[in-house]
């Protein structure tokens, strides 16, 4: 059996944060981290965009260079999988049939890409956009003359991966459940804004679209029927409706959780010496009222690392980091600042026709997040305010030529 100090269950953004940020911290001890990929930790966001599009080699994306990690004598075992957890023994069971005992075990295994059930999901040229694997996988496609490419979701990952196949002269028609895109995330002004652009730019987007099922040739997609019984061609499908959290051993070992696995102000599971990170992490976000939620993004990650790393070298301190997100989408920059959840109030600075404009939510006349088109400075001011909790005047607020800075 193996043993380490610390083990990292999880090679993402997560995972190699905090196993740099150990060191970073003087942290002396063994530290191993399990990946189920075999690749060194990379950049997960590129693969949607600048990868696919070929605009960035593999090796650009890694998180440090494979070197590094041996430097700083940090172990991997990459293909692995965590297969069960022994809280009381602080051993894992591993997929290959080895055990590893930890004396602190950090859980950043993210999601898993969340599956269609529907008639067909188990026909070939069905894709996420999740893993460097997915994208090889797609990219061969399309190179060996994929046209028709169905998206299925209009979240941020579908309506990306639409950007860059659109741009590469495809035909993709993307299906979104919802009314609107992002309406989990956005106000109606950013998804009506999205929505146009994506048609603008050749996307057939459709929103209200209920799939029904997938149908082929008996081995191969061949199209997505719908509930209305239309049936759309497609040589490649790409299922972008969110992700499950991978937390199955821990759940089984008895943390509590129900979306993820639940964690205190300290990150830290109810399982003794165990704590969690990143995407499948559940916690009380101050920034969204207290309420309990996961917060998928790789700002998340990297600073629930940080804090947990921290904590192991003796440093501990209730996780508060500000959360933000970005989309880049054909020529627009997307930055968000702040969680909008609960907002009852949106105010527009600039024109979306020009394609550059900032939503800023409201709630109860106090700023809570604010989402910038094109408008940098918009985002750095406004993130201010956020911080803040500000509540401006409504009619400087709308006038994007008043700075941002100048309604704290």
């Amino acid at each position: 059996m193996s043993k380490a100090d610390v083990v990292i269950v999880g090679a993402g953004h997560g995972g190699a944060q905090c196993a740099i940020a150990l060191r970073q911290n003087g942290f002396e001890g063994t530290i191993t981290v399990i990946g189920r990929e075999p690749e060194y930790p990379y950049e997960r966001p590129p693969l949607s965009k600048e990868y696919f599009a070929r605009e960035k080699t593999f090796d650009r994306l890694y998180i440090r260079p494979p070197t590094f990690w041996a430097e700083k004598e940090i172990t991997f075992k990459l293909g692995t999988e965590v297969t069960a957890v022994d809280p009381a023994a602080h051993e894992l069971t591993l997929s290959d049939g080895e055990t590893c005992g930890y004396g602190k075990l950090v859980w950043a295994t993210g999601g898993d890409p969340r599956r269609l059930s529907c008639a067909g999901a188990e026909l070939a040229g069905i894709h996420a956009v999740r893993t460097r694997e997915d994208c090889d996988t797609l990219m061969a496609e399309v190179d060996a003359g994929t046209k028709n490419i169905v998206v299925i979701g209009g979240g941020y990952i579908g309506l990306e991966a639409a950007a860059v196949l659109s741009k590469m002269g495809l035909n993709v028609t993307l299906l979104e459940a919802l009314p609107r895109v992002l309406a989990r995330v956005a106000g109606e002004e950013l998804s009506a804004f999205y929505q146009k652009e994506h048609a603008d730019h050749g996307v057939d987007l459709r929103t209200g679209a209920m799939v029904d099922s997938l149908v082929g040739d008996g081995h191969r997609v061949t199209g997505v029927k719908l509930a209305d019984g239309e049936v759309i061609p497609a040589e490649a499908v790409i299922v972008g409706i969110g992700i499950v959290p991978a937390v199955a051993p821990l759940i089984a070992a008895g943390a509590a959780g129900a979306n993820g696995v639940d964690v205190d102000q300290y990150c830290r599971t109810s399982l003794p010496d165990i704590y969690a990170i990143g995407d499948c992490a559940s916690f009380a976000c101050d920034f969204a009222g207290g309420n309990v939620m996961r917060v998928e993004s790789v700002q998340n990650a990297n600073d629930m690392a940080t804090n947990v790393a921290k904590a192991i070298c003796g440093d501990e301190k209730p996780y508060k980091a500000f959360p933000w997100f970005w989309s880049n989408q054909y020529d627009l920059r997307l930055q968000t600042a702040g969680i909008n959840m609960g907002f009852d109030q949106t105010v527009i600075r600039g024109n979306p026709d020009e394609r550059a404009f900032s939503v800023v939510y409201l709630k109860q006349g106090k700023v809570v997040a604010v989402d910038c088109v094109n408008m940098v400075k918009d985002y750095v001011q406004g993130r201010k305010l956020v911080e803040a909790g500000a509540a401006p005047d409504l009619e400087k607020l709308a006038d994007k030529d008043v700075p941002l800075k100048e309604l704290m």
